[in-house]
């Protein structure tokens, strides 16, 4: 195998960025334009809360998550719903 030059290397890390797969809303399953109405998060289900949340406690962002703008922001409402009442911490134990 020859060694890559600075411009091929470039080249094949660009088109492995435009190879990752496209994240879909785990909430929406039939499409967003589809959401029930009025879009809800459970606060109570705090597995799937802390799938949203990093390991320092911070609520991830749309673009690592893959969920739609409704969704995350109904998410970001039953985080802080959850950390209020004292299910999930507001940081990391460690």
């Amino acid at each position: 195998m020859p060694p890559f030059n600075k411009t091929d290397i470039k080249k094949i890390r660009k088109k492995r960025q435009r190879l990752k797969k496209k994240l879909k809303c785990r909430f929406c399953p039939d499409g967003c334009d589809h959401s029930p109405r009025p879009v809800y998060v459970d606060y109570k289900d705090v597995r799937l809360l802390r799938s949203m949340v990093d390991r320092e406690g911070r609520i991830m962002p749309r673009r690592r998550t893959g969920s739609c703008a409704k969704y995350q922001r109904a998410v970001r409402e039953a985080i802080l719903r959850a950390r209020f009442i004292g299910l999930m911490p507001y940081v990391s134990e460690d």
